[in-house]
C-alpha cells in the first residue's frame, strides 16, 4: 500500500512538471509569432535645409516644407519577447512647398505628396508580460514624392507663363531610421502605442525652367496608435 501511495505521488510530481513545462512552452509560442496591428495617426515635421536655386535664379531662393497629418497604422511581427519587426503602414502625406531665403513671404510655391516606406527592427525593454513595453528600432526608409503642383507663385518667380507655367518635381529618395516609442497594453489584446522617428533625408527638386534645388528634409515623426495583438 505504501509503494502504491508512493508512486501515485511520484506519478502526479510528474505530471504537474509535465504541465508546467507544458503551459510554459505555449505561453512561449504565444509571444513568439505574435502580430500586431495598429491605427492611428502620423504627423511628420522636416527640419528642412535649403540649399539655394540654382541659376537662372534670384541669389539665395530656398525653400521650406511644411508639417502634414495623415491616418496611419502597421504591422509587427514578434521574432521573439524582445526582438520585433515593424512595418509602418499609411496614406500619404501632403506637404506645402512655401518660399525662404531670398523669397520668404511669397506663401505657397505648390505641394507635393509624400508616401514614406519603412521597415524597422524593434528592441523591446521589460518583462513580455509588462503593461507598459519601451522600445528602439533602426531600419530604413524609402520617401516616393509624386503629384507635385506648382503654383502661379512660383511660375511668376521663375518666367513661367499662364500658357505654359514652371512645374516641379521631387526625387524619391531613401534614408537611414532610428525610433523611440512605447507600447502600454491595459489587456492581452489591446494597447497603446506612441513613438517618434527620425530619419535622415535629402532630395532634389526640379523646375520645368531647368533650375535644381538640393534640399534635406530630416523628418520627425509623431505616431498615436491603438493596438491590438492577435
Amino acid at each position: 500500500m505504501k509503494k502504491t501511495l508512493r508512486f501515485n505521488k511520484m506519478f502526479g510530481l510528474l505530471l504537474l512538471g509535465s504541465l508546467l513545462a507544458a503551459g510554459n512552452a505555449q505561453a512561449q509560442l504565444k509571444l513568439d509569432g505574435r502580430v500586431s496591428a495598429r491605427i492611428g495617426l502620423t504627423t511628420i515635421m522636416p527640419a528642412v535645409k535649403s540649399g539655394n536655386l540654382s541659376a537662372p535664379s534670384l541669389v539665395g531662393t530656398q525653400i521650406d516644407v511644411g508639417n502634414a497629418t495623415q491616418v496611419s497604422g502597421g504591422i509587427s511581427y514578434a521574432l521573439s519577447d524582445r526582438f520585433v519587426i515593424d512595418l509602418p503602414l499609411g496614406l500619404p502625406f501632403e506637404h506645402k512647398i512655401v518660399g525662404a531665403g531670398a523669397i520668404d513671404g511669397v506663401g505657397s510655391l505648390g505641394t507635393v505628396q509624400v508616401l514614406p516606406m519603412t521597415l524597422l527592427a524593434q528592441y523591446r525593454f521589460g518583462d513580455a508580460s509588462a503593461k507598459l513595453r519601451p522600445y528602439v528600432g533602426a531600419g530604413a526608409t524609402y520617401a516616393r514624392f509624386f503629384d507635385t503642383r506648382s503654383t502661379a507663385a512660383l511660375s511668376g518667380l521663375t518666367g513661367g507663363l499662364p500658357s505654359k507655367p514652371t512645374t516641379l518635381s521631387m526625387k524619391s529618395a531613401s534614408g537611414p531610421t532610428v525610433q523611440l516609442g512605447a507600447l502600454y497594453k491595459w489587456d492581452k489584446r489591446w494597447g497603446v502605442d506612441i513613438a517618434a522617428t527620425y530619419v535622415r533625408l535629402k532630395t532634389t527638386g526640379t523646375l520645368s525652367t531647368g533650375q535644381t534645388i538640393e534640399t534635406r528634409l530630416d523628418p520627425t515623426a509623431i505616431s498615436v496608435a491603438l493596438d491590438y495583438s492577435f
